[in-house]
């Protein structure tokens, strides 16, 4: 079984740069799954770039959905993140947030079977009022459920405020 530390907050609240920090505390070649779709060619440059400002000393996986599909066994693992992993059901199923749900649960406990450190960064969404459209709202809610999921089955829970993680379990 995976250790589990999951790192949850708003936008811009530091959780990206605590994850790769804490990774690299723990190991000397951590894992980096990235879990960004490539859009268009403007965002595969700013992937790029990101794996660049990493360094050598991390392993970098672009995976956008079966995160199980690699051999983790023995790593440290910064998956980078739950909102756009979750994007890439969404889309795919066609805004089904059930079978969105279903999938990534699915997915995260194949994952969560393999002997290594998952470290895995997310977002609260719904922190920041109610969204616009029945989309927004519909995605968010699949975030608020995944996020329970994670946390409940999490070993560790921090909650990122102002740059400043908050220890929750």
């Amino acid at each position: 079984m995976a250790k589990v530390i999951f790192i949850t907050g708003g936008q811009r609240s530091g959780k990206s740069s605590y994850a790769q920090n804490l990774a690299l505390s723990l190991s000397t070649e951590p894992v980096y799954l990235a879990t960004s779709r490539v859009w268009d060619e403007d965002h595969r440059q700013r992937i790029l770039r990101h794996q660049e400002d990493r360094g050598p000393e991390w392993t970098n996986i672009e995976e956008e959905k079966e995160l199980s599909k690699h051999d983790l066994k023995g790593r440290v693992v910064l998956i980078d993140c739950v909102t756009l992993w979750l994007t890439n059901y969404f889309t795919d199923n066609d805004s089904d947030v059930e079978q969105s749900l279903s999938e990534a649960k699915k997915e995260f406990d194949k994952l969560s079977q393999q002997n290594c450190t998952l470290i895995i960064v997310s977002n609260e969404i719904g922190m920041g009022g109610h969204g616009a459209n029945a989309i927004q709202r519909k995605f968010t809610d699949l975030q608020g459920w995944t996020n329970q999921y994670i946390a409940n089955k999490a070993d560790e829970v921090y909650l990122m405020v102002s740059g400043i993680p908050v220890k929750v379990k």
